[in-house]
């Protein structure tokens, strides 16, 4: 019998987290001292979920040994006042104090939130500059660079909350001059969108070879709505576009966000937490594609926490990351869970 109801976000991508079910499943940690840079997490305190740097502590002691984290945007705490454009800057302001927080050593010895990727509206157009300069100056030499999601499907079921979105985000006009701002004041960009998008993102990195980009979850390969019952049809297509745009030089991608409902995957369904084996073999054929794809210079392994704790436990997931490695060389071990985050998001440890 399941431990507690099952809910499910207000997106619909994904499961929200149930402590007592995820503790039905306990794992010995692989590899115990391997350093681990998450270089994808939200914080948030919204409705009846609260994910501050209590709950990331709590799961970053799980007995991984991680260094550090990105905070990346996730709609939290922005200013409740002044002009609309400016407001995404309180999230930066936020993330900044966990930082703050997080070096003072009273939350363990990660450097929570030591890179943060904000968000800021590009269809801002030239307008951007300014509001990247604000969040610049907040993040206190934190800031990395932004995140503008372009998920969209004409499947709601598909899309969820984006399903409002704009249709063709990364081609408007607008949205480039916006994204043309970017790289002259040294920021990236995470990429969210849906596998069928793949191929705009890539029109874009190769209008912008100067610019960082970062494709989060592995490029989003659906399973639900219109996509559901068609994963081996739907994972060619995805492949496809995987080593398409893999072939950009200034692309790389966060290896996760695979255990949210997004994939069409049941285990936040079952009655106990999936093993790590068991997501071993769920999600070794999209990350060893990637890494094939992309090389492990260009991969890093990212919780999606909370979303993807919708569906195991920190513990889990990186082991589950840690087995589908395993023939790997330490060299590419080291990139995949620690130095490609280090360098794509210039991070001041130590």
């Amino acid at each position: 019998m399941i431990a507690s109801t099952l809910s499910v976000s207000k997106s619909g991508l994904y499961a929200d987290p149930r402590p007592d079910w995820l503790a039905l499943r306990e794992e010995e940690i692989l590899e115990p001292a391997r350093q681990i840079v998450d270089p994808h997490h939200h914080l948030w305190d919204r409705d009846d979920q609260r994910y501050l740097i209590e709950e990331m502590t709590s799961d970053l002691v799980s007995g991984h040994n991680v260094i550090a984290t990105v905070y990346v945007e996730a709609r939290s705490m922005y200013r409740a006042r002044g002009a609309e454009a400016f407001r995404p800057v309180g999230e930066v302001e936020f993330a900044n104090g966990v930082a703050a927080m997080s070096a003072s050593g009273g939350y363990g010895p990660a450097a929570v939130c030591a890179g943060i990727v904000g968000h800021v509206n590009l269809l801002l157009g030239d307008g951007a500059k300014a509001v990247l300069e604000a969040e610049i100056a907040a993040g206190q030499g934190r800031f990395r660079g932004i995140r503008h999601s372009s998920a969209w499907d004409g499947d709601a079921s598909v899309a969820g909350m984006y399903a409002t979105r704009p249709k063709g985000l990364l081609l408007d006009s607008t949205f480039r001059r916006g994204f043309a701002c970017l790289a002259p004041l040294g920021l990236s960009f995470d990429a969210w969108l849906f596998h069928p998008q793949i191929g705009e993102l890539t029109d874009l990195a190769r209008a912008f070879p100067d610019t960082r980009i970062v494709l989060d979850h592995c490029g989003g390969p659906a399973g639900l709505g219109v996509y559901a019952n068609r994963r081996e049809e739907i994972f060619v297509t995805w492949k496809t576009s995987i080593e398409e745009i893999a072939k950009c030089p200034n692309v790389v991608v966060k290896l996760g966000g695979l255990a949210m409902r997004l994939l069409g995957f049941d285990f936040h369904e079952r009655p106990v937490p999936p093993s790590s084996e068991q997501l071993t073999v769920a999600w070794r054929p999209y990350i060893e594609t990637c890494i094939e794809a992309f090389g492990p210079q260009r991969c890093m392994f990212e919780s999606n926490f909370p979303p993807d704790k919708g569906s195991c436990s920190y513990q889990v997931i990186f082991n589950a990351f840690k087995r589908i490695a395993m023939a790997c060389s330490e060299a590419e071990k080291t990139a995949l869970f620690s130095k490609t985050a280090i360098d794509i998001y210039r991070l001041k440890l130590g």
